[in-house]
């Protein structure tokens, strides 16, 4: 079948009334590194709302520009040095919509070979759609992180308690699957409403609301701390983490922002690492890597140890606009997803 010439796209022109604008643009061609993904389904995170709105300057966003970080797809073209993939295959991964990249709200894109993996046979489009950014965080802070800390200290592995601050949305809710797929024993903060949710994917549920973290040590590790505790939220969030860690543990945050004092961690001997899986997308480097451990997630995916949670809404590219502001209004049920 012949390939449309053209392609439909939103396209963001300023911050200030961040909407998109539909065109149509001609369909790019893979150079000989890329691959051309004819997108079935498009992710939304929350940093995809933020990067509409301007508040998200470390993406580098460039405009006017194709948001959508995240994608799955099938192949319809490769290109000449690709020898991983072929047409027809089914695929996914974070691939654009920062930096000046062609982001996943359109209906073709031409994305680096290296930053995509097959995509898990038991999932559909929309699940897979719904997995890279942040199955990488996770990845990155449970595991990654253990190259670049002393004594594997992350690494997470079984018989280690794992706690995780914000348990339900998208990065904890797959954070929890991680580490319980390698053995762990998982405890998550979640609202009330989302328990469930958090024990069906394998944590102990914790309500942050009515449980101080002084309670959750004692109640959980009987005072010694979690061996790993991954902050998926940020703010004052963070400094509970450094309070929750045991002697010699490690904290991760993928929302190390703000100013914080280490003395809780220094006092343990504990060490952190922050997460920022844009930066294979920014600087072109590692981006084989991101590819590696998708390929991760398809395995686990395939052994029924990964599932994400997806929002029954469905959203179009005419309605790209109303799955956005879901995500900002936190009416969304973890993952959303826009069709194509």
């Amino acid at each position: 079948m012949e390939l449309p010439s053209r392609m439909r796209v939103l396209i963001v022109d300023d911050f200030q009334t961040a909407i998109f604008r539909s065109v149509e643009i001609p369909r790019p061609e893979p150079t000989a590194d890329q691959v051309l993904v004819q997108i079935k389904a498009s992710g939304v995170n929350p940093l995809d709302s933020k990067i509409r709105t301007g508040k998200a300057p470390h993406a580098k966003p460039i405009l006017p520009a194709v948001l959508g970080i995240d994608l799955a797809g099938i192949i319809q073209a490769v290109g000449q040095d690709v020898t991983a993939f072929q047409v027809g295959d089914e695929v996914y991964g974070m691939t654009g919509g920062v930096g000046g990249l062609q982001g996943s709200l359109a209906e073709f894109a031409a994305v680096d070979a290296d930053l995509l993996a097959k995509k898990p046979t038991n999932l559909d489009m929309r699940e897979a759609a719904a997995l890279p950014l942040v199955f990488l965080t996770a990845w990155e802070g449970l595991v990654d992180s253990a190259k670049l800390t002393l004594r594997d200290r992350a690494n997470v592995c079984e018989g280690q308690k794992v706690l995780i601050l914000g348990g339900s949305g998208g990065v904890g809710h797959v954070a929890i699957q991680i580490a319980k797929a390698r053995g762990a024993k998982v405890f998550a903060t979640a609202s009330a409403a989302k328990h469930d949710m958090v024990q069906q994917l394998g944590a102990v549920p914790i309500d942050y609301r009515s449980t101080s973290i002084e309670e959750i040590v004692e109640t959980f590790t009987d005072g010694q701390g979690f061996d790993i505790v991954y902050d998926s939220v940020g703010g004052s969030t963070l400094d509970d983490a450094f309070n929750a860690v045991r002697n010699y543990g490690h904290v991760v945050s993928n929302y190390g922002w703000g100013t914080h004092s280490l003395l809780p961690l220094s006092r343990k001997a504990a060490t952190y690492s922050g997460v920022f899986v844009l930066l294979p997308l920014l600087t072109g480097k590692g981006r084989a890597h991101h590819g590696e451990i998708l390929r991760q997630a398809t395995q686990l995916a395939e052994a029924n140890q990964l599932r994400p949670v997806v929002d029954p809404r469905r959203f179009t590219l005419d309605t790209a606009l109303s799955a956005h502001e879901a995500v900002e209004q936190g009416t969304a049920v973890t993952k959303i997803v826009i069709d194509l």
